[in-house]
């Protein structure tokens, strides 16, 4: 069966490129326009992966990512015509796996995307244990979490740092090491990616994140889990 993605773009010209490029790859692809579109189309197909623009018409990207996140965790990739850092780390933070800023190489894009479902396959193959610790509890399988017994929302990103560092206790990530593992690829100079989601993961778990006692920091070195 062929991998189906979702391009969304108000760019008639780059839905034409795009589409043109990925279906001699052997892609099935729809496409959408705006924001309202790709969630209608969404709602009513089942996709692999989307191509998603920041700059839409109806409801952005970001909002857009914000939805799909609400149900599913479709691999996203967020296209932008900024090259902010700001826009990248907001894109990332509500869930996208993966930015390009325009303009980009074709090349690049078919790269992104095989590199992005080959990640998506093998976590969907993964049997992922119960992890628990000092208040503390994560399922794997259901990707639920609860702290001091009570249920907490977390983003794809947030959930898949934690679930790594309950996985390997005690053991330091650096920053370039978590890009890595959780993004997939190295963000060359996007650091405060890994931050933004730290913290905004201490603040949801944590009894008190400005004293942290799950998420740790190793000064000049990373993040690690401490246990109890």
């Amino acid at each position: 069966m062929a991998i189906k993605l979702l391009l969304v773009d108000d760019e008639p010209l780059i839905l034409k490129g795009l589409r043109f490029s990925l279906q001699q790859e052997g892609y099935e692809v729809d496409q959408a326009a705006d924001g309202e579109e790709a969630l209608d189309k969404l709602f009513k197909n089942t996709y692999d992966l989307v191509l998603l623009d920041v700059m839409l018409p109806k409801l952005s990207g970001i909002e857009v990512c914000q939805r799909i996140r609400e149900t599913s965790d479709i691999p996203i990739v967020m296209l932008t015509a900024k090259g902010e850092d700001m826009d990248k780390i907001l894109g990332l933070e509500y869930g996208a796996d993966d930015y390009m800023t325009k303009p980009f190489n074709i090349l690049e894009v078919k790269a992104r995307i095989k590199t992005i479902l080959r990640r998506a396959a093998g976590k969907r193959e993964q049997v992922k244990p119960q992890l628990s610790s000092d208040g503390l509890f994560l399922d794997g399988t259901s990707r639920e979490v609860v702290a001091d017994n009570k249920p907490v929302n977390l983003t794809v990103k947030e959930f898949d740092l934690l679930q790594l560092f309950m996985s390997n206790p005690s053991r330091v990530y650096t920053r370039e090491e978590l890009l890595e593992f959780i993004w997939g690829y190295d963000y060359i100079g996007d650091f405060r990616t890994v931050d933004v989601h730290i913290r905004r993961l201490r603040e949801k778990i944590e009894p008190d994140p400005a004293k942290p006692t799950h998420i740790l920091t190793k000064w000049g070195v990373g993040y690690y889990f401490g246990h109890a």
